[in-house]
């Protein structure tokens, strides 16, 4: 798959597209229609599937303290867009430039003279340019008018999206997660939840009570999920690992940024500077403020054991990921 920082890195080459456009955070099961869509158009029309996505995500720019909390940082969106066979994907800095330029010169700037785009396909709701000036009507108009000298666009719309009755979202994946619906969230994504990141050094204050921990820092300011888990982690050999988990700030230590805390069990490795990749098997409980260590030692013990019984019972073929539940395109 092919990666474009910006309109500076196209080449003449990247001209003549089908394309799609949004944030993709979780790259779900609806995403996943999306993108079957757009690479079976471009198959007929022999053009590269192409995402344009931002980063930061809109939100995060225009309200940091307020967007809502990343399913997926950047690495691994990309990689689960590749995943699906995309070809291209165009990633574009959301600054105040790019916050600032009117619809009708993002329309030309990218889509007309940046990537040549052929076939379009976007949400009947979606806005953009300054002032969110910008919508479905505006897109359709001038890809017509630039079909007319064969450098225009066609717009279709993606309707709803839907698991059965249900409309696929990322805020409802987000809800699921926050209420430790993980099953629910597996329908939605479908793939079991996963967080990557590279250990780093942390305080060792697990060792000090049984417990080492691998420290992961999540590079977001929020996270999605929250509390004490049962996890497979993978990195490490050729098989997922065992662990509990825990994800927040640590309120025992006082702690400030969310991190991931991960218990291997029977592990006695150093894995410093490891990438690893956690999937969320069951929660056990939200997260809380112990009165002392030896009150969440205790706790600790009764976390894994609890951990330990439950994906020992599931048994290893239940570790592999599921085959995703097929989802439709609803008008």
């Amino acid at each position: 798959m092919r990666l474009i920082r910006g309109l500076h890195n196209l080449r003449p080459t990247d001209r003549g597209c089908v394309a799609t456009i949004g944030n993709f955070d979780g790259v779900h099961l609806g995403h996943r229609t999306v993108f079957q869509r757009l690479l079976a158009r471009g198959r007929e029309l022999g053009l590269p599937a192409t995402v344009i996505t931002f980063e930061p995500q809109p939100m995060e720019f225009f309200a940091p303290d307020s967007a809502p909390a990343r399913l997926t940082r950047l690495r691994e969106k990309l990689a689960a867009i590749q995943d699906c066979g995309i070809e291209q994907v165009m990633l574009l800095e959301f600054n105040p430039k790019l916050a600032g330029m009117g619809a009708r010169d993002f329309v030309q700037r990218l889509l007309l003279d940046g990537l040549g785009v052929r076939y379009l396909l976007v949400g009947d709701d979606f806005r953009f340019g300054r002032g969110r000036e910008g919508d479905y009507a505006l897109l359709h108009a001038m890809g017509q008018a630039g079909r007319n000298d064969d450098s225009g666009f066609e717009v279709e719309d993606l309707h709803t999206i839907t698991h059965g009755t249900e409309r696929i979202s990322s805020t409802r994946v987000r809800e699921a997660l926050g209420r430790g619906d993980l099953e629910q969230a597996r329908h939605l994504l479908g793939r079991p939840y996963r967080m990557q990141g590279r250990v780093s050094h942390g305080a060792k204050r697990g060792r000090s009570i049984g417990f080492p921990t691998a420290n992961i820092d999540l590079h977001r300011r929020f996270s999605p999920v929250r509390g004490v888990y049962a996890v497979m982690v993978s990195g490490l050999g050729p098989t997922p690992l065992p662990g509990v988990a825990n994800v927040g700030t640590r309120p025992t230590v006082n702690g400030k940024d969310y991190r991931l805390e991960v218990h291997l069990f029977d592990f006695d490795r150093e894995i410093y500077g490891r990438h690893l990749e956690v999937e969320f098997q069951l929660k056990l409980r939200d997260e809380k403020r112990f009165e002392s260590f030896d009150a969440l030692k205790e706790q600790i013990q009764v976390d894994a054991r609890v951990a330990r019984e439950y994906l020992r019972s599931t048994g290893p073929n239940d570790f592999d990921s599921p085959q995703p539940p097929t989802a439709s395109l609803q008008p």
